[in-house]
């Protein structure tokens, strides 16, 4: 009987831990670039890049923690309308931060190039060449209309890559059902300083500078 009462209060107090945790919920943070602000230079500049991570992604994180702060305050009232009211700000908030945590990992100094291994020959079997994969992600992201993000996704039911535009900060994911393996921002905050309004000129630029090796980590990854 003793040994059999300690292993019950042990297995409780197994599970005290993580329903603590979704008690005591914790809160999102802005994650550190891998590089310096000017390590993307003469591509996407320091000014951009320090106002796009510190000054907007930042307030994307500020505000999801305040969101999902009053959504759980919701939550123990009972309150459905607030809950209701509160998605689009998770839903806006959330998808900005999910989307440039995967951007700034998709960006690198060292980048550029052609993807190698088994992305290049899912996206020669899926695009017939990189230099159409190339050419059809660009016209999808110079086409969307006002703000938004061009997507390279992992479709895992059909088991192919496919290209996707996402109107304003949505979730390739949460939206689509797409893997994100890479996404390029085309909201004017991510090149108007530099580019003005020539959205074609930033995309251009930006393939000088895209990591396939994160790219290809993430296809690995998501075909498990």
């Amino acid at each position: 009987l003793p040994s059999v009462f300690f292993f019950s209060s042990r297995s409780s107090a197994k599970l005290v831990a993580p329903l603590g945790c979704l008690i005591s919920r914790q809160k999102h943070t802005l994650p550190d670039l891998p590089y310096d602000y000017g390590a993307l230079e003469p591509h996407i500049n320091a000014e951009i890049m320090q106002l796009h991570h510190s000054k907007h992604h930042a307030t994307y994180v500020n505000n999801l923690n305040v969101a999902e702060e009053k959504y759980k305050e919701a939550l123990a009232k009972g309150d459905v309308t607030a809950q209701v009211s509160l998605q689009p700000a998770i839903k806006f908030n959330g998808g900005g931060h999910i989307n440039h945590t995967i951007f700034w990992t998709n960006l690198s100094p060292n980048g550029g190039g052609e993807p190698k291994g088994e992305l290049m020959e899912a996206i020669k079997r899926d695009f017939g060449s990189f230099a159409n994969f190339k050419e059809k992600l660009t016209a999808v992201s110079v086409g969307v209309q006002g703000s938004g993000w061009g997507w390279l996704g992992y479709n895992k039911e059909q088991g192919h890559l496919q290209i996707a535009a996402c109107a304003n900060q949505d979730p390739l994911q949460g939206t689509t059902g797409l893997v994100p393996l890479l996404g390029i921002d085309v909201w004017e905050h991510a090149y108007y300083l530099q580019y003005k309004n020539v959205r074609p000129d930033y995309l251009k630029a930006i393939w000088n500078v895209i990591n396939w090796e994160n790219v290809s980590s993430r296809y690995v990854s998501c075909k498990k």
